[in-house]
């Protein structure tokens, strides 16, 4: 729970809940296939709040050509003339499918709120229509859920300084998101507004605490597979063939092909 001090979960409790967790999402991708079930799972929250890696660890085992991941750039001078909800809409999951959105059309009620790239008009009907558009989806039989990841300011400090310093994790920061550092508050209000306008009995809002980054993950993964009443769907009844015999095939002489070099031998 926010404000209270909890035991950090070890790597060896971690890493065995985490296989058992994605042993159950590929169960779960296996019912969504089979019963053709529509599936979309919405992912916002601060800059740094955990969300990048759930969805790493949640989609490691699963197949791309089920499971996709939707994190649209900035709309083109095209797209901000259409619909707002539209460009959305292009890419939620059909029969058999599940798509995780990074970040999604709640993009209009924080970072474009928040630094002016959309007008008080546009923000406030966003709020109006939004419950209105998922209520349409839900009705319509897609399983939407819907997580909001929060990290306390000191903890999003500290990662950005890690990022910082990190070159394999360099890439991940932007001005913007240093920009968010000085916007605390703006942001706050806005997630807060958000909150009040988009949470509703149809589509909840799901907090999760993600301070702790693999506590995060433990549980969001293992509310969504609590949420969703799949079930487990026996797996084809497959037998390894005997390798026949050869039949005189040779293969080609190697100095015909071109190989990468050894680079490990010289390690």
């Amino acid at each position: 729970m926010a404000g209270t001090e909890l035991r950090r979960i070890s790597g060896k409790v971690y890493e065995k809940e985490l296989r058992r967790l994605q042993i159950e999402l590929v169960n779960l991708q296996e019912w969504v296939l089979t019963e053709k079930k529509r599936v979309a799972v919405v992912f916002e929250g601060r800059d740094a709040a955990g969300k990048g890696g759930t969805i790493k660890r949640l989609t490691e085992h699963l197949n791309p050509r089920v499971t996709r991941i939707v994190a649209l750039p900035r709309p083109t001078e095209r797209e901000r003339t259409q619909w707002y909800f539209q460009r959305y809409v292009e890419q939620l999951p059909a029969g058999g499918e599940i798509v995780l959105f990074d970040r999604s059309w709640y993009n209009r009620a924080g970072v474009e709120h928040v630094m002016g790239f959309c007008t008080d008009d546009e923000y406030r009907r966003f709020l109006r229509h939004c419950p209105v558009f998922e209520r349409m989806l839900v009705e319509d039989g897609l399983l939407l859920r819907k997580y909001w990841f929060s990290v306390s300011d000191v903890e999003q400090q500290e990662r950005f300084r890690r990022r910082l310093q990190d070159p394999l994790k360099r890439w991940k920061l932007s001005t913007m998101d240093l920009e968010s550092i000085t916007r605390w508050e703006a942001y706050s209000r806005a997630k807060d507004e958000m909150m009040a306008a988009t949470d509703t009995p149809e589509s909840p809002w799901y907090v999760v605490e993600s301070d702790d980054k693999r506590r995060a993950r433990l549980n969001m993964i293992a509310h969504l597979l609590d949420s969703l009443p799949h079930h487990r769907v026996p797996p084809p009844s497959l037998r390894l063939p005997e390798r026949p015999p050869p039949t005189g095939y040779t293969r080609s002489p190697r100095d015909r092909q071109t190989y990468v070099p050894d680079h490990a031998a010289r390690l």
